[in-house]
């Protein structure tokens, strides 16, 4: 259970029984990536595991807020907001430590409904079966940086989230004194990662205090979008279980850097053996990778909404913050958007260094995987190599990144690539969803903008 395994029907069946489970969790990703679910009885579970089950659609009807959108698009007042019929896919089965050792949780999507069209976990299986007509699959990994806070919800809001307290003190990046201090929070991490099928390769201090960043393994790329989403949200749980709040939005605090998402990508053919990997190369990249490559760059601008997904994504992507402001790349350049990373046969890969911690992993694995393999199809050549400092070279006007969400929307609306790759009803009602977003922060009065208007204008 562990591992990556295709558990099937059967196999579920048996472990339900065998271990006498009586209820069990079922959890579909929203529009923002958030994990929506409830508890269930084995009976309905079983009953619902050979022919689905009803879920509202009212969650991509909403906003993480639970606030309905104004307007009807996919799901809205005019439909009543149904019920779609979502389907559980019985190998996303992980035990879950931070309850009774006997709970377990479930992944479920509407790939076989008309919710598809919209569902994250719809749209990135749709983009890796697109893939596999090409004879390829995909492998990945998410590494998340996330601050630990002595806070708890309650006392966060109470200090409407001004002087949370970290959990130490200081800049301390790669720490080993940190990480010997506080070993059994890094054990518990370690082992929970471990016990539910999503192992961590790393973890170590970031710079910024109380900031971890935790490196999950590699797996199919399905299984790499699964483990993102219940990676961050459990982590939430183990920390909130122990007094302290993990966040993983993408920049905090203007005093400390953003915090990272970076997913790393490669693909493989049929045989297992490395589409990416050419020997007799430069840097053993072959063309099919150079195209990838080329692809993502080309369409970075165009679905930055789909990775940059909040307004907040936005305060990290400005120079000097190790986050990209152009669509660079670079043969392992940090200061780059993509970064290539020369290996071997198993080891080349792209990682994709736009991405924050708050990101949607399904959306934006199936942005940065649906344009690298737009550029292979269409043989997408990307300019030469940045070298040096990537944020000191002048990019041409189409590869600058959108500034706002607003402006990430309107170019998604706009893009024939995206319409392709992800469908009408999925860009048009996504954009709309980021565009209402961007609509709600600018009807806020910030601190920032009491401080200056206030007295003086």
């Amino acid at each position: 259970m562990k591992n990556e395994e295709k558990l099937t029907e059967v196999a579920v069946k048996k472990y339900i029984k065998d271990h006498q489970i009586k209820n069990i969790k079922l959890a579909i990703v929203d529009i923002d990536g958030v994990l929506r679910g409830k508890y269930v009885k084995a009976s309905k579970f079983l009953s619902a595991l050979d022919k689905g089950f009803g879920f509202c659609n009212v969650i991509f009807g909403w906003d993480s807020d639970d606030v309905l959108y104004d307007k009807d698009s996919f799901t809205g007042w005019r439909d009543g907001f149904t019920d779609a019929t979502a389907y559980i896919d019985p190998s996303t089965m992980r035990i879950l430590p931070t309850e009774d050792k006997q709970s377990i949780i479930f992944l479920a999507d509407f790939s076989e409904s008309k919710a598809a069209a919209v569902c994250p976990r719809s749209i990135l299986k749709k983009t890796l079966e697109r893939l596999d007509g090409l004879g390829y699959s995909a492998t990945a990994a998410c590494e998340f940086e996330f601050f630990l806070f002595n806070e708890s919800p309650k006392t966060a809001r109470d200090k409407n989230f001004h002087n949370l307290e970290p959990i130490t003190p200081g800049n301390f990046g790669y720490s080993v004194l940190r990480n010997s201090t506080h070993a059994h929070l890094y054990h518990e991490i370690m082992e929970l990662s471990e016990e539910m099928g999503m192992p961590l390769e790393g973890l170590h201090t970031e710079t910024g205090p109380g900031v971890l960043e935790g490196a999950i393994e590699h797996s199919g790329a399905l299984r790499a979008a699964d483990n993102g989403v219940l990676f961050k949200t459990f982590m939430k749980v183990w920390a909130q279980q122990r007094d302290m709040m993990a966040g993983f939005m993408a920049k905090w605090s203007p005093d400390y850097p953003g915090q990272s998402g970076h997913i790393h990508i490669s693909l493989q053919k049929k045989d297992g053996s490395s589409v990416f990997y050419d020997k007799d190369r430069e840097h053993g990249i072959s063309d099919e990778m150079r195209w990838f490559i080329g692809g993502q760059q080309k369409l970075m601008p165009e679905l930055l909404a789909m990775v940059a997904s909040s307004c907040n994504s936005y305060t990290r992507l400005i120079p000097g913050f190790w986050a990209p402001t152009a669509a660079s790349w670079g043969i392992d350049n940090r200061t780059c958007a993509l970064r290539a990373i020369p290996g071997s046969s198993k080891s080349q890969r792209v990682e994709y260094r736009v991405s924050a911690a708050d990101i949607n992993p399904h959306l934006a694995l199936a942005a940065a995987i649906g344009s690298g393999l737009w550029g292979i199809e269409n043989k997408i050549e990307p300019l030469e190599a940045a070298k040096g400092n990537a944020y000191e070279i002048d990019f041409p006007e189409e590869l600058q990144l959108p500034r706002t969400l607003t402006q990430a929307a309107e170019r998604l609306k706009n893009s024939k690539a995206a319409r392709d790759l992800f469908g009408d009803v999925f860009v048009d009602h996504y954009a709309y969803t980021r565009e209402w977003e961007d609509q709600q922060q600018r009807k806020a009065i910030t601190d920032w903008q009491l401080n200056r208007y206030f007295e003086i204008i």
